[in-house]
């Protein structure tokens, strides 16, 4: 038998302590959803650093040597990219730049509303429909936010590398 004595003689501590809670949660997630519309492109460079950090640890590198490389290799496909995007005239070539970006992101924007809606104990179907609309919204959002890196040119100034 277990007997839960409370150190205040206060009956609705725990009621308080839920409602706020309860009123907390809101505003909680809706800040981690903007950090996820605001993180999104980020997610093909987080991605191939964390990967090239975990091979150069398995490889037998130490662990400062591969946190280097991995931030390394984030921090330039991070920068590859956006210059590539905002220097290419091309429209498949940006077009394929911006898919880089932004399917990582869609995915996980599917991801984290699959895991959002079940921990609000949604039924399957309509979390597979919720993640699907997230995976829209956040890739758009990650599509939108590497367009915001291009690079207006001057009325009549030659296209970058002599296009």
């Amino acid at each position: 038998m277990l007997i839960l004595v409370s150190a205040s003689s206060d009956e609705f501590v725990p009621e308080a302590a839920m409602i706020l809670a309860l009123l907390l949660i809101i505003p909680l997630t809706l800040f981690l959803c903007g950090l996820l519309f605001t993180l999104a492109v980020y997610a093909l460079p987080f991605f191939v650093g964390v990967s090239l950090g975990l091979w150069m640890h398995e490889s037998g590198s130490g662990a400062f040597t591969a946190l280097l490389t991995g931030l390394a290799a984030a921090i330039a496909t991070l920068i590859l990219g956006q210059m590539l995007f905002a220097l290419a005239r091309s429209p498949v070539l940006r077009l394929g730049v911006a898919l880089l970006f932004a399917v990582p992101a869609a995915f996980a924007g599917y991801q984290a509303i699959q895991g959002i809606a079940a921990l609000a104990a949604v039924p399957d179907i309509w979390r597979h429909v919720l993640g699907a609309a997230g995976a829209l919204i956040v890739g758009t959002a990650a599509w939108s936010r590497l367009a915001a890196f291009d690079l207006p040119r001057a009325q009549g100034a030659p296209a970058p590398f002599g296009r």
